[in-house]
């Protein structure tokens, strides 16, 4: 006789005919629903005014969101079903929580204004995330484009949005025009989502390190978490900042292997 629920099947149906689940499968999954979770808690905390704690909670479900992808790749437990959950995880944890934190805490101070700010934005991730998805399958696109983002990807939208939040933190006072001006922000943040903009991401050419820059690259980290957990938003200010004035580097370098790259191809191959 089968139980009140169906079985599990990571895959959709047609995988190996097991009896039992091995737990590993089901760990990426547990990860990305706590990253809901945080997401989720994220926005009530903003409405109850505690916004330090639910900017940490949305920067935590940022932190789960990451994780769970690799976690999967490390146990060998990718899945259809994880792929989709992960999907769904994007939207309210780079989109609706984000927008609905900043509205809480400066947003709704300009109206409508600011509420349509939040929409905009909270929309552009979504449909940032279903371009994405998209272009996973097409298999046509040169290797090299895999060091880039077409856009700006969702995780770095999310703390970007946030940035009127962290001058807000560091003593900025939420008034009228603050808040116009973030809504402008907010709207060009969205767009830089859904734009067509090179961003690097440094997935093929940075998934090695040389040996002699891998104690100073140790070093750099060590020194940021350590400036994250001293001058938590003095640091998450100065990253955004920083992270907004490299797009144009980042421009310059596709161009410069989109050139160099018609040039080969003009070229053609080189002859046996």
């Amino acid at each position: 006789m089968s139980g009140p629920f169906p079985p599990f099947e990571p895959h959709g149906g047609g995988g190996p005919g097991i009896r039992e689940m091995p737990f590993r499968l089901v760990v990426p999954n547990l990860i990305t629903l706590l990253a809901i979770c945080a997401g989720l808690t994220g926005i009530r905390l903003a409405f109850e005014h505690r916004v330090e704690l639910a900017v940490m909670m949305v920067l935590v479900a940022a932190f789960l969101d990451a994780v769970d992808g690799r976690v999967a790749r490390m146990l060998k437990a990718s899945s259809r079903f994880g792929a989709q959950m992960d999907s769904l995880a994007d939207i309210v944890n780079f989109g609706v929580a984000p927008a609905l934190v900043l509205y809480a805490f400066l947003l709704d101070r300009a109206g409508s204004i600011g509420w349509i700010a939040a929409l905009i934005f909270a929309i552009a991730c979504g449909l940032r995330l279903a371009r994405f998805n998209v272009m996973l399958d097409d298999e046509t696109r040169p290797a090299w484009h895999g060091d880039y983002f077409v856009g700006v990807p969702a995780p770095a939208g999310a703390v970007l949005v946030m940035l009127p939040v962290y001058l807000g933190f560091l003593g900025l006072a939420p008034s009228l025009p603050f808040a116009l001006a973030a809504s402008l922000y907010t709207v060009l943040i969205g767009l830089l989502l859904v734009s067509r903009l090179p961003v690097y991401s440094g997935k093929v050419s940075a998934s090695r390190v040389r040996r002699d820059l891998v104690l100073p690259l140790i070093l750099l980290v060590v020194l940021y978490v350590l400036l994250l957990a001293s001058f938590t938003w003095e640091t998450m200010a100065a990253s955004a900042i920083l992270y907004v004035l490299s797009l144009p580097v980042g421009m310059a370098a596709y161009a410069r292997r989109a050139a160099r790259a018609q040039q080969e191809a003009a070229a053609g191959p080189p002859e046996g």
